[in-house]
């Protein structure tokens, strides 16, 4: 069974307003990445981390949805790692495999959430990711031109969910000994372990700005359309 702690924690600061709380396709942005989990069925326990000023809302969306792998509601941290960090605590010891996912990432399927966790078992650790597609220039900082290409040929660019082998994430966020990460890849990647990327055909974008919600919303409505017929 997998423990998946969901980190919802964030000010939206980028966003200009409070992201997680826009309805779209009929609920909270926040809570299609909760009903991916909970439709997932290798998933045992939902840990949301999210702000306190949220709980009320969150427990009564669950209630109203019956979202029974959810449990009790974890204060987020200043930075994302505090609340991975409080996410992790709350979890089940007994669940070999642990998927961290941000809130903000609404699109994420059951289907994708069972690869990473397979494929976590199977090299203790794994990431949703994609290649990067677009060319890429570095930039020179004194005159804004482009100061030269990047090859593009092996990088991707990091997703959520982030799946481990329970005791290699709890061992990664114990050794970072006051660093600053950016995801739980970095975390595990610092005690020398290699994280298996999983490439996925479907949208898994992060709302960041507005204009990234008419995107999801259409994907949504897709998905939901396609049930439907």
């Amino acid at each position: 069974m997998i423990s998946a702690v969901i980190v919802a924690a964030g000010g939206s600061q980028r966003m200009g307003f409070d992201k997680l709380g826009v309805e779209v396709e009929g609920m909270p942005l926040l809570g299609h990445s909760i009903a991916a989990f909970q439709n997932c069925e290798t998933v045992g326990e939902i840990v949301l981390v999210t702000a306190e000023s949220r709980f009320a809302e969150i427990e009564a969306l669950a209630a109203a949805r019956a979202w029974t792998k959810l449990r009790p509601l974890v204060p987020g941290g200043v930075q994302r790692h505090d609340s991975v960090r409080a996410g992790l605590a709350a979890t089940n010891p007994d669940f070999p495999v642990i998927a961290v996912h941000d809130g903000a990432r609404p699109l994420v399927t059951p289907e994708l959430i069972q690869r990473c966790a397979k494929a976590a078992l199977t090299h203790g650790a794994a990431s949703a990711a994609a290649p990067v597609i677009e060319t890429l220039k570095r930039r020179d900082p004194a005159t804004g031109h482009t100061a030269e290409a990047v090859d593009r040929t092996e990088l991707w660019g990091m997703q959520t969910p982030q799946a481990f082998r329970r005791e290699i994430l709890i061992a990664a966020y114990e050794g970072l000994h006051g660093r600053l990460v950016t995801d739980e890849a970095s975390a595990v990647e610092i005690m020398g372990k290699p994280v298996m990327l999983i490439d996925h055909p479907e949208w898994n974008v992060k709302v960041t700005y507005p204009k990234d919600l008419p995107l999801v919303a259409l994907v949504l409505s897709g998905r939901l359309k396609s049930k439907t017929e």
